[in-house]
């Protein structure tokens, strides 16, 4: 997929020109006329905080991971995940999920497939440029 983005990316070079003009196309059409440029406008500026993407890039190969592990994993204080996982939250990249085990309160955290699909999109921008 990563070779598939880059290589559409190069693809829709031409088109893209062609996109600009078309603007009734809406988000979408700008969404294609990025993608047809350098890659940083693939980055997504959310996942340049190194913990957000520390959150995310622990997230990609589980289902659901408990907060405190994610805490652990990244290095970080309870306050400074739970401020960065608000803004995942918000962004629509990762859910919450609050239950208890037992008579314990518990937060699980998972990576919505938005957040997956941006995830790689990032990683894909950070690769091309990197490549060169």
């Amino acid at each position: 997929m990563t070779g598939g983005e880059t290589t559409g990316a190069a693809g829709a070079a031409g088109p893209a020109g062609a996109a600009g003009p078309a603007g009734a196309a809406g988000p979408a059409g700008a969404a294609e006329a990025k993608r047809a440029g350098h890659p940083r406008h693939d980055l997504a500026p959310l996942l340049n905080a190194p913990v957000r993407l520390s959150v995310v890039a622990a997230l990609v190969p589980l289902d659901k991971a408990e907060f405190g592990f994610v805490r652990d994993l990244v290095e970080v204080t309870d306050s400074a995940l739970s401020k960065q996982v608000a803004a995942l939250e918000e962004a629509g990249w990762v859910a919450v999920r609050k239950g208890r085990v037992g008579r314990r309160p518990r937060t699980w955290l998972s990576l919505t497939p938005e957040g997956r699909t941006v995830y790689e999109r990032h990683l894909a921008a950070l690769r091309a440029i990197a490549l060169g």
